[in-house]
């Protein structure tokens, strides 16, 4: 994949309008964690050292087209101030008369952030007015927004068509890590896949399958591959529409050599809930009255063996209902196992990213993601339209 990339594109005194994803957590009014904020800033103080001066454009929650101040970007400016120690300013808007006077009026090393992409139905809609607008801020468009990579919006793959257009750093960084898990990775490579459904991450299974040496699948989507085999899996979560997918999955892993580990025993507890009561139950059946929460101690032994062996591990979604303490110990030891084994390490998605978080070893890791959807579509091989207009 050649790609267009912010070193090789001349910058230098120019206008730079670029697409970050800010999509952060915001809580009355404060930012709850600012992790994407932190990963745009090396792009930005390259692009401020270049004496550019920088329009910055980012969405922010769903606002639907219309004008919300509970997804102001207001705190992202006051917090990007801080992180760069230099005053942001913030438009009053995304395009109009005051935002071109703005943005033409900024001397080098000025930064401007633009009020919320999506307060504009355009943005989602990819209008070409609307991107012809956004792209006459600027002489320059630099994306550095992996997380919303798989849109094609007008911030994104929009304004491409009418800028000079590269890609910023954490982009770069993020297809460094990915390509190669597709393309050709370090051997023996280790997947990882957990969450809630078979329907959503099938296509990543099947994406990876002809790289792995092995495949751990966890979390509720399990119990649709166990069901499938004929197993009972009590008041476990279960997509019967798709237990003809998880039983060709099997087979066509069986045929390819490929090592598939599916729980052998279990924390179940009687109800979902935080306080329920987990009880561990031998053997790949769960009880009737019992629903799967977590991997057991057995499941998490072959787990470890296989993490061990490899020199390449992709992980996306959690082992269990890691948000309850009494459920998080099959991911909290899957996590850890993988931050000690010494592979590659990539971590996809935002449940695990947020398991990775919460379990201290983010910084232990080769790459945690910042795009959960991006790095979703991704792995399954997808193009993404943010990125496709980036290549040369």
């Amino acid at each position: 994949m050649a790609l267009r990339t912010i070193k090789k594109t001349d910058i230098r005194g120019k206008r730079v309008l670029m697409r970050a994803d800010f999509n952060v957590p915001v809580k009355e009014g404060s930012i709850t964690d600012d992790t994407r904020i932190r990963a745009a800033i090396p792009t930005i103080r390259y692009i401020l050292d270049q004496g550019a001066s920088l329009i910055l454009m980012s969405h922010l929650g769903r606002p639907k087209g219309e004008r919300d101040p509970k997804y102001s970007l207001a705190p992202v400016a006051a917090r990007l101030g801080e992180l760069l120690k230099l005053p942001v300013t913030i438009a009053p808007d995304v395009v109009g008369d005051a935002v071109e006077a703005l943005a033409k009026s900024l001397k080098a090393g000025e930064v401007l952030l633009l009020e919320n992409v999506r307060f504009h139905k355009e943005e989602t809609d990819n209008d070409e007015a609307f991107s012809r607008r956004l792209a006459a801020l600027g002489d320059v468009f630099v994306n550095d927004a992996f997380g919303t990579a798989h849109r094609a919006h007008a911030s994104t793959e929009g304004v491409t068509r009418f800028l000079p257009s590269c890609a910023g750093f954490l982009i770069e960084k993020e297809i460094s890590f990915f390509q190669p898990v597709l393309d050709n990775p370090e051997k023996p490579m280790v997947a990882v896949i957990g969450g809630a459904k078979v329907s959503s991450k099938i296509a990543v299974l099947e994406s990876l399958l002809p790289n792995c040496a092995s495949m751990v699948i966890g979390g509720g989507m399990a119990y649709t591959f166990l069901k499938a085999q004929g197993h009972e899996i009590g008041k476990s979560l279960v997509e019967p529409d798709y237990l003809d997918t998880a039983a060709q999955f099997l087979a066509a892993a069986e045929k390819k050599g490929v090592s598939v580990i599916l729980p052998v025993d279990h924390v179940v507890a009687a109800d979902f809930d935080e306080k329920a009561t987990p009880e561990t139950i031998e053997g790949a059946a769960v009880p009737a009255d019992r629903m799967g929460m977590d991997i057991g101690p057995k499941t998490i032994d072959l787990c470890l063996e296989a993490i061990r062996s490899a020199r390449t591990i992709v992980w996306n979604g959690p082992m269990g209902v890691f948000e309850f303490a009494n459920f998080a110990r099959g991911t909290r030891e899957i996590a850890l196992a993988i931050a000690e084994s010494g592979a590659i390490s990539v971590v996809g998605g935002g449940d695990s990213v947020a398991a990775a978080n919460t379990f201290g070893i983010a910084e232990k890791l080769s790459h945690v993601s910042t795009g959960g959807g991006a790095s979703l579509e991704f792995l399954e091989g997808k193009t993404l339209p943010g990125i496709l207009a980036l290549q040369d």
